[in-house]
Order: structure tokens, then C-alpha cells, then sequence
């Protein structure tokens, strides 16, 4: 008795090891045991109680039986409509490897896909040296030699110069019956006129050299060895061939004569000691020079100048009647 006298109902309920009645009302476990701490200790006889506690007692009693009776708590809303579905959006366009030709491949030439080459040869001159890995950005390449009835085209439009007379055993420009022969006499400045016209450029001296022995450093196109089956030079007569008369000596991406036949002109201005300070992507040749490079020999000349990685310089203003040009893009 005298452990309750003078005491409040709150201070009797926090002694017994229950919660504080501000709280009673956060949970139904908490007023269950609210209730029945101090109740268990009354019924055991450990001591009495006034009237005061059990007026409390009657109201806790009813506060819990309201809330147990109360309203259920408001059920979750459900949609009772599907969301609107997504408009329909088109998927990416994938990106093809850089080895696969776009869909759209330009007439007469061909895709040389992005990627490393060893350009140069060990076996070769001084100016072939040091052999070195090249990176080039994709490019296309004109799969023949530029002929004599397509630069026509460019004289009557007023663009080009008509080549002077310096044709070698009746070779001539004027001669419709040579139409698909490549057309010789052209100067670089004629070279690079008449690709810009058709909407090309002259390739660089890298672009011309991967394209015509892939990457893995081959002496000719086709890789070791030569024949008059696969390409034109002096063993094999006194003159040019039509282009793409030697099928054999295709290229790995699929042009021709890039062997023989006839000198073509590239970008580049000719530097002997370039390849000891070009660039490992995208070479362009040096910013400038006297000559510009001629590449892949003619059928005047013997194996050893018809190879891949041979070069040489000569001016721009040179014509001479085993000298022609191809383009690229």
C-alpha cells in the first residue's frame, strides 16, 4: 500500500516496467501491456489500490476496446485502368564492324575497312624503310585504273586537260578502240582535276599501299611470286592492257592492276626518310615537297618496281606515256 500512496497512475505504470501512458495509444501491444503489468501484481496480492486506479483503469480498458473496434484502416488504392502503354520507338541502328562494307557500296570501287597494316618492306630500298604499323580510317578505292573514255568525259566537260601526245606504240588517247585502257600522259594536277570532278581524291600514299596488299606486308597483291596471269610488266608485252584483264591479281579487297600496268599517281609529296617520322594513323605524307609519289610500276617495267611497297617521286608536271592514276573516297 505504501508503494502507491501519493503515487499517479502514469508513474505506477512506468515503475512496473511498462510504457508511459502518453504513448499507450501507439500500438495495441503496447496498451495490452499497459494493462496487464500492474494488474498481475494486484491480483498476486503484492499490493492494494485505491478507487482512483480503478477509474483509470475502466478508462484504459475502454480506449482499447474503441480502437480494437474501430474503423479498418482504408485499403490501398488500386488502379482500376492500365497504365497507357508506351509509344513504339524505333530501335538503334547498329553500327556494322569495321570490317563489314556499308550496303550502299559506290560503283567500280572498293570498301577497305578500317584497321592496322605493316607498311614498308625490309627487302626493299632505303626509302621502303623502316617497315612500320599504319592505322587508316575506312575508305573506298576505285576498283580499276582511271580509263581512257571516263577521262573524256572530264576534257568535254572542260574540266581536264586532254593528254598531250606521248602514247607508246599507237596507244592513243584519240583511239576510240582503247576506250577501257587506262589513260596515260596525265600529269598529278590532271590526276587530281579529275578526281575532284567525280566527286573523289586522289588516295594517299598509305591508303594506296593497304589497298593493294591487305595487311599483312605481301610483295604483290595476290602475295609472293609473279606471272603474266597476274599482272603487266615487262615480261608480258610491249604495252598496257585494258583494265581488269588480269582477274588473277586481284587485290584483297577486290581491285585491280594495281600491279603493272600503268604508274598511279597519289596524294602524297615523296620524302625518302618519311617513314622514319610518319604519323601511326591516317599518314598524309609530308606538308610539302618537289615530287609527288608514283606508285605500283607499269608494264614497262620489270618485278622488282611492280612491287607493293616500292615508290617513287616525280614532279607534278610529269607526263610520261606509262603513267596514270586511279582515285578514292
Amino acid at each position: 500500500m505504501q508503494f502507491l500512496e501519493g503515487r499517479t497512475l502514469s508513474q505506477i505504470l512506468e515503475t512496473e516496467g511498462s510504457l508511459p501512458v502518453s504513448r499507450v495509444e501507439e500500438a495495441e501491444r503496447n496498451r495490452i501491456f499497459v494493462l496487464s503489468a500492474p494488474s498481475f501484481h494486484i491480483c498476486e496480492g503484492e499490493y492494494e489500490v485505491g478507487r482512483e486506479y480503478f477509474v483509470a483503469l475502466a478508462i484504459l480498458v475502454a480506449v482499447s476496446l474503441l480502437a480494437a473496434c474501430g474503423p479498418s484502416p482504408a485499403p490501398i488504392a488500386r488502379p482500376t485502368t492500365r497504365p497507357p502503354t508506351a509509344a513504339p520507338t524505333a530501335k538503334p541502328t547498329l553500327v556494322p564492324p569495321t570490317d563489314t562494307p556499308p550496303p550502299s557500296l559506290p560503283p567500280n570501287m572498293v570498301h577497305v575497312p578500317a584497321g592496322e597494316f605493316i607498311m614498308g618492306s625490309d627487302e626493299g630500298d632505303p626509302d621502303e624503310q623502316p617497315v612500320h604499323t599504319v592505322y587508316l580510317d575506312a575508305f573506298y578505292m576505285d576498283r580499276y585504273e582511271v580509263t581512257n573514255a571516263q577521262y573524256r568525259k572530264c576534257v568535254e566537260a572542260g574540266i581536264c586537260r586532254a593528254p598531250p601526245s606521248c602514247e607508246w606504240r599507237e596507244q592513243a588517247y584519240e583511239d576510240v578502240s582503247k576506250a577501257d585502257y587506262p589513260v596515260v600522259c596525265v600529269s598529278w594536277n590532271d590526276a587530281d582535276a579529275y578526281c575532284r570532278w567525280v566527286g573523289k581524291r586522289l588516295p594517299t600514299e598509305a591508303e594506296w599501299e593497304k589497298a593493294a596488299q591487305g595487311t599483312g606486308g605481301r610483295m604483290y597483291s595476290w602475295g609472293e611470286g609473279i606471272d603474266c596471269d597476274h599482272a603487266q610488266y615487262n615480261e608480258c608485252g610491249d604495252q598496257a592492257v585494258p583494265v581488269g584483264s588480269k582477274p588473277q591479281g586481284v587485290s584483297p579487297y577486290g581491285a585491280l592492276d594495281m600491279v603493272g600496268n600503268v604508274w598511279e599517281w597519289v596524294a602524297d609529296w615523296y620524302d625518302g626518310d618519311y617513314y622514319s617520322r610518319s604519323p601511326e594513323h591516317n599518314p598524309s605524307g609530308p606538308d610539302s615537297g618537289t615530287s609527288k609519289v608514283l606508285r605500283g610500276g607499269s608494264w614497262y617495267d620489270d618485278a622488282l618496281f611492280v612491287r607493293g611497297a616500292y615508290r617513287v617521286g616525280n614532279p607534278l608536271d610529269y607526263r610520261e606515256f606509262n603513267v596514270g592514276f586511279r582515285c578514292a573516297r
